[in-house]
């Protein structure tokens, strides 16, 4: 390892969290480098295989000025074989039930598994590079991989922070439940379903990772931005005013973010602010099949079994989730 390492902030949970949302906020900060989902750079950046994979600064990845250096082989061919190389270790080491035997590693426990070595040597790289373009004080990863989160906590030239952001089961449900360019459509059962695995695992490296862990509610973040991205700086290490006002808005402008939800896309005032679709645009039964597969976590996080009762969170009601809407009231 050369030069001190590299300060990542790794936000882990399900999808639809608000990942996006809060990195390109901190990415308003000087140091900051919000890259989303670093885990499919390869995969869609060279293979073309997934959705989505535009940079943000509306390059083609393997033409934007950034990932074009992260992504640098002597020929095409090359490139290619190095991408499909770490996609088969990514879904060989770190899919979500992959993440015991990941904490086991760090831990101590057991040898690092054939071919895990090599896989965070890529990521690594990736983060020093992109450290050494504009995110010296802060790279912020939104993979939500929460293996690939274990993993990297066993890493001596990273300095490893994990988010953890969970947001209402059924607010995502709705995300899901309709096709869209970049994401498959999916039930409300399954997709509470995957919240809760990928929840849970998310709590496991946080018992391991210890005061490198912190777990944030989308809807606190939304309900009071101001406060709780303070916090969010504070546990990554950085003593910088939060970018949002009080009112909750900020002045978004051009990122390098691989893939994730569209509004990484967008430039200008921004303002945070609810969004309860959810209560009416799902049907009761809907409501229960996004329940039911939550309930072992829904009071842990201070979200009701009854969805129309006011969620509590020591002992304060709190107000619905929220969404990242451009230019001031509406």
């Amino acid at each position: 390892m050369t030069g001190p390492p590299a300060r990542v902030l790794y936000i882990t949970g399900w999808m639809r969290s608000g990942s996006t949302l809060l990195g390109n906020v901190l990415n308003e900060l000087p140091g900051v480098r919000h890259v989303g989902e670093l885990h499919f750079l390869w995969r869609n950046g060279v293979l073309g295989a997934g959705t989505n994979s535009t940079c943000g600064c509306g390059q083609p990845l393997t033409r934007c000025p950034l990932w074009s250096e992260v992504l640098a082989a002597p020929s095409a061919r090359t490139a290619e074989a190095t991408a499909r190389r770490v996609v088969d270790l990514q879904r060989s080491l770190v899919r979500t039930r992959h993440t015991r035997a990941r904490l086991a590693e760090v831990r101590g426990e057991r040898p690092a598994a054939p071919g895990l070595t090599e896989l965070l040597d890529r990521s690594a790289a990736a983060y020093h590079q992109v450290a050494a373009q504009g995110g010296e004080r802060l790279v912020m990863d939104g993979s939500k991989c929460p293996a690939e989160a274990a993993a990297l906590l066993g890493r001596a030239d990273l300095d490893v922070r994990v988010l953890h952001i969970v947001r209402d089961p059924r607010a995502t449900a709705l995300s899901y439940r309709g096709a869209k360019a970049y994401i498959d459509p999916m039930s409300p059962a399954r997709s509470s379903g995957y919240w809760t695995a990928f929840n849970l695992a998310s709590e496991r490296v946080g018992r391991v990772a210890g005061d490198r862990y912190l777990r944030v509610r989308h809807e606190d973040l939304c309900a009071r931005p101001r406060e709780t991205v303070a916090e969010v700086l504070r546990f990554a290490g950085l003593d910088d005013e939060s970018p949002v006002d009080g009112t909750g808005r900020i002045l978004l402008g051009a990122n390098h973010t691989v893939t994730g939800n569209p509004d990484r896309l967008r430039r200008g005032e921004t303002r945070i602010r609810p969004d309860d679709r959810w209560r009416t645009a799902l049907s009761a039964a809907d409501i229960a099949a996004a329940t039911v597969p939550a309930l072992p976590l829904l009071g842990r996080y201070g979200y009701p079994a009854a969805p129309f009762g006011a969620a509590v969170r020591d002992g304060e009601p709190h107000r619905p989730a929220a969404s990242l809407r451009p230019g001031g009231p509406r």
